[in-house]
């Protein structure tokens, strides 16, 4: 099972920030004994590799905490957040770390599963993500979309290498990021409420005294 949680962990990373569990994959398997990648995975280590995903991680990073460019970039990621957690879980599946000796036992008879796993767990985390970017866009005047941003970068940092190196406490961070959702999703919803409300109230004529 721990290889389901640190898949699990690096494709709910991937979800958030399609780039930094790639990135933290990479670097840990490259220059350290955290994570030891497969001869297929082998090029997530590699140097141009790294450079590429950090040059988009940089590009996502600012463009993710601009009020409306955010919303055009998750439109962008739709599609990118996906491949990052397919690839993401896929290659945890198939590496030692220090927390798995055996890997792979978990999906041994249907490689492609993982990656489709992680495809879809991501895809659910940006969906997510993108539903309450505008939330918070509007409750702060955009001025909550840069806070908001940095928190999620800080959640996939601490999940991508908590899913490596303590896989069990990815189920606390999943907790966090699911009240979290379930916060601003019933803020939304009392917003567009006392919207209602006060379109009623203005359509009957009423002034408040």
């Amino acid at each position: 099972m721990l290889e389901s949680l640190t898949g699990l962990g690096l494709a709910t990373s991937a979800g958030l920030n399609a780039y930094i569990p790639l990135l933290a994959i990479g670097v840990l398997a490259r220059y350290t004994d955290l994570i030891t990648l497969p001869s297929n995975w082998t090029w997530m280590e590699n140097g141009w590799t790294l450079t590429i995903v950090a040059v988009l991680l940089a590009i996502e990073f600012v463009a993710d905490k601009v009020p409306m460019i955010d919303h055009v970039n998750d439109v962008l990621q739709t599609f990118v957040r996906p491949t990052a957690g397919g690839l993401a879980f896929g290659a945890a599946s198939s590496s030692q770390t220090v927390t798995v000796s055996d890997p792979g036992s978990f999906f041994s008879s249907h490689q492609w599963v993982p990656i489709v796993v992680g495809g879809l767990i991501s895809l659910g985390v940006h969906g997510m993500k993108a539903a309450t970017r505008p939330v918070v866009n509007a409750t702060t005047v955009g001025f909550g979309a840069p806070i908001v941003s940095t928190i999620e970068d800080f959640l996939s940092v601490a999940l991508s290498l908590v899913a490596i190196v303590l896989p069990v406490v990815v189920l606390l961070f999943l907790l966090l990021i699911f009240l979290g959702f379930g916060w601003l999703m019933r803020r939304r919803k009392r917003r567009k409420d006392e919207k209602a409300a006060a379109k009623w109230a203005a359509a009957q004529g009423w002034r408040p005294s």
